[in-house]
């Protein structure tokens, strides 16, 4: 098993030099080991680092909603203040130490710059990139604890979001910077039900994303946090991607070391049950299959799935689907339990700090 999606920091708090250290992700990966996790990639945030921001500073310059330009401009000045040099030289020290860790990012689609960016991330020896949409323009539509970024899911509407967000899949796809798709359906983090068409349109566009740009895609328990209470990708999805040979990491996209290997379990079911007998891993960019391995042992983790922790093959609900479309029972989770041993914050995806809110 893998833990191909792992961060440093919660999204409230500055980045902290003095986290970089061997030390600490020796903890990272001692936790992973204790929960059945192989290897772990660290793939902290591109808007993390101050490098990125001058790459992109601005984008937001164009939105004609001031709200949602201020945001996005306060959220840099929070986020990007890493040196991207010396978070990769942490990361590469601790491979040489002998830790099972690989160096990667967290890359967002910035259209009409991403030739920018990949210039940038060329001068770097990174194993494996990640590709995410967090935002359609300016708009963080995943910031569920934000009433500005909310309120624009009524003004834009579930439909029109649900194709946009997978355009936005296709074009990053297309533009060859990243591996692997990281929870690639983060249009349903919401649970709002969407109609069951659009949700089928939006999953083929995003496995055939995949596929033909010849992408692997993450099954994440970060979904399990979130208001729709299931993994990344739906079952659905998971087995259009398999129909298509597209290989899969697992990740937690922990923001600290609480949740590294999160649901570990509850990943390698849906991995299995969907065909898979590998998982694909990367070293300088190169991808390669590790066996899937056994299930590992369940250690009771930050989350309770509650009934059928493996997932299930979803439905429509009177003619629409609830984001993912879990029926009853089918990837639930329950209260997140508060982890010990260093800094954590139970956050969602994009929490801003606090003085956003």
């Amino acid at each position: 098993m893998l833990d191909y999606h792992v961060h440093l920091w919660p999204h409230p708090e500055r980045a902290d030099p003095a986290d970089l250290t061997i030390e600490r992700l020796g903890r990272y990966c001692e936790r992973a080991k204790d929960a059945g996790v192989d290897e772990i990639a660290l793939t902290e945030h591109f808007f993390r680092f101050a490098q990125g921001r001058q790459v992109v500073d601005g984008f937001w310059a164009d939105e004609p909603d001031e709200r949602l330009r201020d945001y996005m401009a306060r959220y840099f000045d929070h986020h990007a203040t890493a040196d991207l040099d010396r978070y990769v030289e942490t990361v590469e020290a601790a491979r040489r130490a002998g830790l099972p860790v690989v160096t990667g990012l967290e890359v967002d689609y910035y259209p009409g710059q991403m030739e920018k960016v990949s210039a940038l991330l060329d001068g770097y020896p990174f194993d494996v990139l990640l590709g995410s949409i967090h935002w359609l323009g300016t708009w963080m539509f995943d910031i569920v604890n934000s009433p500005e970024q909310m309120e624009q899911w009524d003004v834009r509407g579930d439909d029109t979001t649900w194709r946009a967000y997978a355009r936005a899949i296709e074009e990053l796809s297309g533009t060859g910077v990243c591996d692997v798709l990281a929870h690639p359906d983060l249009v349903k983090v919401t649970g709002r039900p969407v109609a069951a068409a659009v949700v089928d349109e939006v999953e083929e566009r995003i496995a055939e994303a995949a596929s033909s740009c010849g992408l692997a895609a993450e099954i994440s328990s970060a979904g399990l946090h979130k208001p729709v209470r299931e993994a990344y990708p739906s079952v659905r999805l998971l087995e259009r991607f398999r129909r298509r040979g597209v290989p899969v990491t697992t990740a937690s996209d922990t923001h600290g070391i609480a949740r590294v290997a999160d649901a570990a379990p509850h990943l390698h079911a849906m991995a299995s049950t969907a065909g898979y007998s590998s998982l694909r891993a990367w070293r300088g960019r190169a991808g390669h299959d590790v066996p899937l391995g056994p299930c590992p042992p369940s250690a009771g983790g930050p989350i309770d799935r509650g009934e059928g922790g493996g997932g299930g093959t979803g439905g429509p609900t009177a003619g629409r689907r609830r984001g993912g479309g879990a029926t009853a029972g089918q990837e639930r989770t329950g209260r997140a339990a508060r982890a010990t041993g260093d800094r954590t914050a139970e956050t969602f995806e994009q929490d801003p700090p606090a003085e956003f809110t």
